[in-house]
Formats: C-alpha cells, structure tokens, sequence
C-alpha cells in the first residue's frame, strides 16, 4: 500500500539533523582530555602552568593545541604536520587514560533517555558536530557506554580547525538521508557553549543550547540560542524545541 503522498511530504518538511556537541553536551570525561593535551604539549617544552588561562570548551582540537603554543611562547603559524602530531600524542595519551579512568568520566543529565527518544523518532537524523578529532570523539562515548554508531552523520574537529566550518560539512554529509542538502531550521545544534549557539548562524540552523558545561544560562541566551535548558533531564521538552515548539 503507498503511502498518502501529504503524509511524505509532511515527513519530509519536519525532518530533522539533529548535530550534538560532545563535551559538556552530552558528557564529561573525568578531566581525561585536558590531562592528555597538557600531557602530549608537554613535549613542545609548553609546561602546564603556563596555560592554565587557555580555554578549552567551544573550541576545536586543533584550535586548542594552537592556542596552548602561542601561550608557550611559540610562534605561528604552525605547520598542519606538527599540530598533526601533537593531536596523535593527545590521542595516545587519551587512550591510556581512558583504559584506567573511564570510571570517572560521567553522562550528562537526560543524555541518554533523550537519545533513546531522538533514536526512535523517525523524523530524525542523529549527528554530532564537535571540536573533538574523529578517533578522540570515539574514544569519549565508548568510555560512557555512548555508541558512536548511533550518530549517522558528523563534523569533527579533524575536518577543520575552525567551529564554524563545520556545520556545512555535516549537512554536506547528510545528503543520503534527506535527498538533498538540508539547511535552515532542517538543522538543530545542541551544545553548551556560545561557539556552539553561533556556529550554525552560516546554515541558519537552529541552536538549541545547556548549562551543564562552563557557561550559564543567561550567557547562552545572550550567544542567541532558541532555546536554552539548564540541562536536558525534560526529554519531551527539549523533543518539542527541536520542532521549534
């Protein structure tokens, strides 16, 4: 029997590419990547007193190891091939660590019952888009029981050094799921920091933003998100802001 053709065309319009952020998003890992980082800069001479004041959330993997040389005191530009090999180190030190200490690491509050919803609900697409490199992003959900194979579409920080850049890639690479390039509000981002709420102004996708990293409400509403929860315990509704309801 085929299906009535309004009722495709309503599926179509409502679809969604659901992108989520990873740290502070959906987990955190027991302080697992910063000790990694500071552990692999270390051997740039960048000794870790001396970045304490680097931020690291909102930022991409290779945006953070560029940061924590400038604050060491070396000079950029930096060749791809060396922030590549400090980012092989960080995930080596990564790895290790995680083998001894996933049991620190921690889900976030609602993460996983609302990934069973957004799972289940067919008008969804599951995707990630985070500053992590592909393998580092891995190593995270597996240490918190998170399946990356969930998440069928992503844009990593092994795409490119800059946040901003990599909504496009996502909806680039979600092409065999809606046919075409999806765009606009198609698109929802869900993380926790302003470079999170403003990156997808070039797609014009939709921010939905949470408080369970190092920004507060009220800094995330002012980034300009469409919604902001101070953490995703109310499946439902963070469900229905997806919708834009």
């Amino acid at each position: 029997m085929r299906e009535d053709r309004g009722a495709v065309e309503s599926r179509i319009v409502t679809r969604r590419l659901v992108l989520f952020d990873i740290d502070g998003t959906l987990l955190l890992s027991g302080g697992a990547g910063r000790r990694a980082i500071l552990a692999a800069i270390a051997e740039e001479g960048v000794e870790p007193e001396m970045v304490g004041h680097v931020r690291f959330d909102g930022k991409t993997d290779p945006q953070i190891v560029a940061e924590l040389l400038d604050a060491g005191c070396h000079r950029g530009p930096y060749p791809p091939e060396r922030i590549e090999a400090v980012i092989d180190r960080y995930l080596a030190n990564l790895e290790a660590d995680l083998a001894v200490n996933a049991h620190q690491a921690t889900v976030m509050p609602g993460v996983r019952p609302l990934l069973d919803l957004l799972h289940e609900d067919e008008r969804i697409v599951l995707g990630l888009l985070t500053g992590n490199v592909v393998r580092g992003a891995r190593l995270k959900l597996e240490a918190v029981g998170l399946g990356a194979d969930r998440f069928l579409v992503g844009a990593y920080g092994s795409d490119h050094g800059i946040r901003s850049e990599l909504p496009p890639i996502a909806a680039a690479r979600a092409v065999p799921h809606f046919g075409r390039v999806p765009g606009g509000p198609e698109i929802v981002i869900i993380g926790d920091t302003p470079a999170d709420v403003t990156c997808g102004q070039c797609v014009g996708a939709r921010s939905v933003a949470v408080a369970t990293g190092g920004y507060t409400v009220d800094d995330l509403a002012g980034a300009g998100a469409h919604r902001v929860f101070p953490d995703l315990s109310d499946i439902a509704t963070v469900h229905a802001a997806i919708f834009g309801d």
